[in-house]
């Protein structure tokens, strides 16, 4: 049998071996708790979050001493979408990388601390 999203995350999480897994946690929980209509699965092989069976956020943990949580747009640019980032970003946290991806990165459980309710403005986006 399958596993779901949760299942594969959580079995992800388990085995997970980095130096910031408590700050991925609390990232996780955040996104989790910010809208019940939030799912999550592994793409990318990572933790990656959906809102209406559309891939929105995802995590890239290769980096040394941080860790990012990349928003998109899915794998593939739609039809129509401007050259301008996909929405407003009044928090500015996020680092647009091209106009529908942007990054928040994370260093420390202080910085996710400081970056909580910004980052939950962003996932009700």
């Amino acid at each position: 049998m399958a596993l779901s999203g949760h299942q594969q995350v959580n079995e992800y999480m388990n085995n997970l071996e980095h130096p910031l897994k408590k700050e991925i946690e609390a990232v996780r929980t955040i996104i989790l708790s910010a809208d019940k209509q939030i799912s999550e699965h592994i793409k990318w092989n990572a933790p990656s979050f959906c809102y209406g069976n559309e891939d929105r956020m995802t995590f890239n943990l290769h980096g040394k001493g941080f860790f990012r949580l990349v928003f998109h747009c899915g794998a593939k640019l739609k039809d129509g979408t401007a050259q301008k980032p996909m929405f407003e970003d009044a928090t500015g946290l996020l680092d647009w990388a091209v106009s529908d991806r942007a990054l928040v990165r994370f260093t420390d459980m202080n910085d996710v601390e400081a970056k909580k309710e910004k980052l939950v403005e962003l996932v009700m986006k």
